[in-house]
């Protein structure tokens, strides 16, 4: 249970930002909580997109503060992970609130490192492992979000496995 920060302007574009309004609709208040439920069901949709489950998965966002809260109780600790990389690499997420649970906690947990203009994951395996040819250990605990270890961005955040 934690909290992780991320960068708000790096990541999946799930949302749609409404369009400038004429001046007749700009009276009306936006409905906040339905903003924000539906900005909710989008990452949660996103999660299933990409493989991934836990049981009484329940995802939340406020917009407010750009937070997203994750519960549930998924299979292992490359899952919970995985989930809330899926909350957190998304354009608007700024903050991650981790209250996911593990069924079997057999492997440690990873770190998290934000990608930095410049970065390949040769360059990030030799700062984490001494190898630069431990790349795809990073890239095969990082899939399905990655679909290419050539594909990687400033700001995108990535599980690094534990040597």
């Amino acid at each position: 249970m934690s909290l992780i920060s991320f960068i708000k302007e790096a990541g999946e574009k799930l949302f749609k930002h409404p369009e400038a309004a004429p001046a007749a609709a700009a009276a009306a208040q936006p409905d906040i909580a339905a903003l924000n439920a539906t900005a909710g069901a989008a990452i949660e949709k996103y999660i299933a997109s990409q493989g991934l489950k836990a049981d009484a998965l329940n995802v939340g966002y406020d917009g407010a503060t750009q937070t997203v809260t994750v519960s549930g109780v998924a299979a292992d600790q490359a899952t919970k992970e995985k989930i809330v990389l899926c909350c957190g690499n998304v354009a608007a997420v700024s903050k991650v609130n981790d209250m996911l649970t593990v069924a079997a906690a057999a492997e440690p947990e990873s770190t998290y490192r934000t990608v930095k203009s410049g970065d390949t994951l040769s360059k990030i395996a030799k700062e984490a492992y001494g190898d630069a040819n431990a790349y795809m250990k990073i890239f095969e605990a990082n899939k399905p979000m990655l679909s290419d270890p050539n594909k990687i961005y400033p700001g995108q955040m990535l599980r690094i496995p534990a040597a």
